[in-house]
């Protein structure tokens, strides 16, 4: 009899809790949705309330956490380094991170990537950024954005310090490094040795997006301006900087035809959708 007794009591409670985290799934799925409108009316900290309290009653809820993330970078400033965008940052970078933790599905493993490389690129946080990049294409190796952003970082890393190196010269920015001045020279090998493997990685990962999207025409944009960088770092092979150059020049022309085409085509569908009343 106790036995019996013992058996319906603990079916009870097991009954009980099943009860329990059933309810209070219902209840993250109704924050969540309270979220979501709250998120689509602009009312942020609104809506990163209702998603905290959904991932706090259902942890599993992996779309609650993408939209607590989603929030989060909403109310982020790129550009603004106070504790406080910081820790907004921060914020959204673990709720990412805590998706792709969870085994999420292909396209929430990737926007999650995304998400976190973005932030990083943001922060200035460049071989951060990189590897989220690198990690959204190795999920989805057929996206052409991932394989753009990581050249655009390489061409921004390589950049800024040529730039840094002719001011501490005196140099104007288009002047080009002199292999017959002893400073120059010593400069320019300097961002040959530093900036080398960046300028090699940012023209394959532009390769690569090109290849993917033939008419991305951003990316030849800055296709350019990475064969710029390296003829900038030809520091005594003149033949090598011309060549480089020429290079360059042919990917202002694609840029500038693709660009004309799709505005082209853009008119074209406008003037395609438009009725036009015909005579009775």
């Amino acid at each position: 009899m106790n036995k019996t007794l013992r058996l319906l009591t603990l079916a009870a409670v097991v009954l009980a809790l099943f009860s329990s985290v059933g309810c209070d799934k219902l209840k993250a799925r109704d924050q969540l949705n309270k979220g979501v409108k709250s998120y689509k009316d602009n009312h942020y900290e609104e809506a990163i309330g209702h998603f905290q309290e959904a991932v706090r009653l259902d942890p599993s809820l992996i779309n609650a956490r993408m939209y607590l993330a989603t929030a989060f970078v909403s109310q982020y400033i790129p550009g603004i380094d106070s504790p406080d965008n910081l820790r907004t940052a921060q914020q959204a970078i673990d709720e990412y991170q805590r998706v792709i933790d969870a085994n999420p599905s292909r396209e929430q493993k990737v926007n999650s990537a995304k998400g976190i490389a973005y932030l990083y690129l943001n922060m200035k946080r460049w071989d951060d950024a990189k590897k989220y990049y690198r990690m959204a294409s190795d999920v989805d190796p057929n996206d052409p954005e991932p394989y753009y952003s990581v050249g655009v970082i390489d061409w921004t890393a390589c950049y800024q310090p040529r730039m840094e190196e002719r001011a501490k010269l005196g140099m104007k920015p288009e002047e080009h490094l002199s292999a017959k001045n002893k400073d120059q020279k010593k400069a320019c090998d300097d961002l040959k040795q530093k900036n080398s493997p960046a300028i090699q990685e940012g023209i394959d990962s532009l390769k690569k997006a090109i290849d993917l999207r033939p008419d991305y025409d951003d990316a030849m944009a800055y296709m350019n301006l990475m064969y710029r960088e390296r003829a900038d770092v030809e520091c005594e092979d003149e033949a090598a900087r011309a060549e480089d150059l020429k290079t360059a020049d042919g990917w202002v022309d694609k840029t500038l035809a693709t660009k004309k085409l799709k505005a082209e085509k853009a008119a074209q569908n406008q003037a395609g959708g438009i009725t036009v009343d015909q005579p009775k």
